[in-house]
Formats: C-alpha cells, sequence, structure tokens
C-alpha cells in the first residue's frame, strides 16, 4: 500500500529513534486507518506545534491513497 510506505517514509525522516516508528493497518469497507506508533520522546516532533506537522503528514498520506483509490486517515497512537 502506497500510503503506508510514504507514512513510515516521512515518519522515519522526522523522529529521532526512527527504528521504532510502527505502523499498523485496520482496514474495513470504507477505510483504511493507519495507526503510527512512535518513540515517547519523539511524539512532539510528530505532532508539531499546534498539530500542523500532523495535519500535513495526514493530507500527504491522503493523497497518496487517492492514488489507489482508497480512503486512507492517520492515528497517532500515543
Amino acid at each position: 500500500m502506497r500510503a503506508e510506505r510514504v507514512l513510515e517514509f516521512v515518519a522515519k525522516q522526522l523522529v529521532d529513534h526512527p527504528d521504532e516508528v510502527r505502523i499498523e493497518v485496520d482496514e474495513d469497507d470504507r477505510e483504511v486507518v493507519l495507526e503510527l506508533h512512535v518513540h515517547d520522546d519523539d511524539l512532539g516532533k510528530v505532532i508539531g506545534k499546534r498539530g500542523r506537522t500532523a495535519k500535513a503528514l495526514r493530507s500527504l498520506v491522503k493523497a497518496a491513497g487517492s492514488l489507489d483509490d482508497e480512503n486512507v486517515t492517520v492515528e497517532i497512537v500515543d
């Protein structure tokens, strides 16, 4: 899945502990939910100030998912 690869690549570039980036995929009939897990110290880097980084990440992944005709959302799990 293209969206999952995009999320993994970008998340690993943002964090200090790229080995601890993990993505869980939860699919149903209408959408795909990608749960992003990162090291506790990296949570702020993935969310960003006022959630701007998280919003940009979600937009990027949603666009990648649309290339595969999938409705993709990202949840950042702490």
